[in-house]
């Protein structure tokens, strides 16, 4: 396929080609903003500019086009039935500032959305606006930044975080003007109380963590982590990142926190990455919800004309103490009815969603540690994360760090090189504390044949000449490219479009 700049056809011909701007046919448009030399356009035919998106298409990888084991990032199928209902007549473009009266239908997928939040969290009121997790994360604590300064604790400026965190986590509470005290893991990956406890004090805000945690390690005592932080006066935050692990069998309410946020993109399907846009509504218990952001949705009886025919009226509602915007208009409603659709269908199964996502990541945990089902031999290369080797969560991580030793092939080099095998690599370097790190998630939606295929795939990685996998990738689009000097050296638009 070729560049679609070299398709120059005759002037004013090819699809949608404007006429050109000649001189002093527009006097309202500023000489001083006038181009000297006419825009270096395409100009290609319907056939031609068709080919060409579709090669685009084919030079991306994404969900729909092989496996894509990203850590914490939740990559799984989006069902396509959502995409349908998206743009059914009455959701699709409606304009953000049309009257309540005509847009009751998508104000009660709104409501209902929040009350399906609230349950399966154990929270008391949650917001839809925020468009992404770490955009849920800076609203929460900007709520509990609020709820601490209308109680007088000024001199709460403090936020915990542990060394497994999110970046995000430190970012969204630096971003609130909170200092930032991280406590280390304990031997075993988990949280340490002892160093919780050093850490809480009159100066604590809030604590920020994830259970199970980016290490794909439970919490086991995430309840007595709150009772810690709440003795201080501090607050707890879920983020809800691997919330995906635990639908039906356990929610933050029940371990003891104050607000999370949920990734509709991750757990509840809406497209994540560059498929689609995100959505990181939050929700609180209840004294935190006079100040979460406007606006929410709520209803109220009438039979009248203009409601849904449930009985209701919905309408937009501000919080007596909210803390304002965090987006405009009311949040990604593309991104809030799929995960509603996907809600709706499997709303019964979301259990046995967790229960499939936690037995395939323990599965392929298996199949990469323990690649001789008869002997059982670990591999020297592959040591364990500091879980109990019996089981993990939703995802888990594996260490390099003995390969580059021995070879000198890097987690970055196993990475790229599972590109040339149709693969999405893991997530690379993280969480930081494990050496060489590589996170892998497979999601409850891939089949065993999958799984099998990509173990079977990564351990023949480990065994192939060096060179080859320090060189990789080698079939895809684009070849291994110097980073560095990249990052120095931004491209930011094509060079035949000046």
């Amino acid at each position: 396929m070729s560049d679609i700049f070299d398709f120059n056809g005759a002037a004013g011909s090819g699809w949608s080609q404007p006429e050109p701007i000649i001189e002093g046919a527009n006097e309202t448009v500023p000489e001083s903003l006038r181009r000297n030399n006419l825009p270096k356009w395409p100009r290609a035919s319907e056939p031609e500019l068709v080919r060409h998106y579709t090669w685009l298409s084919q030079r991306n990888f994404g969900i729909d086009t092989g496996f894509y084991p990203l850590g914490s990032c939740t990559m799984k199928h989006n069902p396509r039935i959502n995409e349908r209902i998206v743009q059914l007549p009455g959701i699709d473009r409606v304009h953000p500032l049309q009257p309540e009266h005509q847009i009751q239908g998508l104000l009660s997928i709104f409501y209902e959305m929040q009350e399906m939040l609230e349950i399966c969290s154990g929270m008391d009121q949650v917001t839809l606006q925020p468009v992404a997790g770490a955009q849920g994360e800076f609203t929460a604590i900007r709520c509990i930044q609020e709820y601490h300064r209308s109680n007088g604790d000024e001199q709460r400026d403090k936020v915990i975080v542990p060394d497994s965190a999110h970046g995000t986590n430190p970012a969204s509470a630096a971003m609130c003007g909170y200092d930032i005290i991280e406590i280390p893991s304990a031997e075993d990956g988990r949280l340490d109380l002892d160093a919780l406890r050093a850490a809480v004090g009159e100066d604590t805000a809030a604590m920020m963590i994830t259970n199970p945690s980016t290490l794909g390690i439970f919490e086991p005592e995430i309840a007595e982590a709150a009772e810690v932080v709440h003795a201080a006066g501090g607050q707890m935050y879920y983020d809800g990142a691997n919330f995906n692990a635990i639908l039906g069998k356990t929610d933050p309410g029940r371990m003891g926190f104050d607000a999370v946020h949920y990734n509709l993109h991750k757990t509840f399907s809406q497209p994540n990455g560059g498929g689609g846009p995100g959505s990181g509504p939050i929700g609180v218990k209840s004294h935190l919800a006079d100040y979460l952001p406007s606006p929410l949705v709520d209803r109220e009886e009438d039979e009248g004309e203009g409601t849904t025919g449930d009985g209701y009226r919905y309408f937009w509602r501000t919080p007596d103490k909210s803390i304002g915007k965090v987006q405009q208009w009311h949040g990604n409603a593309g991104a809030v009815v799929r995960a509603w659709a996907f809600y709706r269908r499997y709303g019964r199964e979301l259990e046995l969603m967790s229960e499939h996502a936690v037995l395939n990541a323990n599965y392929l945990r298996f199949r990469i540690m323990n690649p001789n089902p008869e002997t059982l031999a670990e591999i020297p290369s592959m040591p364990t994360d500091g879980a109990p080797a019996a089981v993990v969560k939703h995802e888990f991580t594996l260490s390099m760090q003995p390969l580059k030793e021995t070879t000198g092939v890097t987690g970055k080099d196993v990475a790229k090189r599972l590109l040339d095998y149709g693969y999405m690599s893991p997530t690379l370097y993280f969480p930081m504390i494990v050496p060489e790190c590589l996170m892998i998630e497979p999601t409850e939606t891939e089949s065993r044949e999958v799984l099998d295929k990509f173990a079977d795939d990564f351990l023949a990685i480990l065994t192939e000449d060096a060179e080859l996998v320090t060189t990789a990738p080698h079939n895809t689009n684009v070849r291994r490219v110097d980073e560095v000097w990249a990052a120095r050296n931004l491209i930011l638009r094509h060079p035949g479009s000046e």
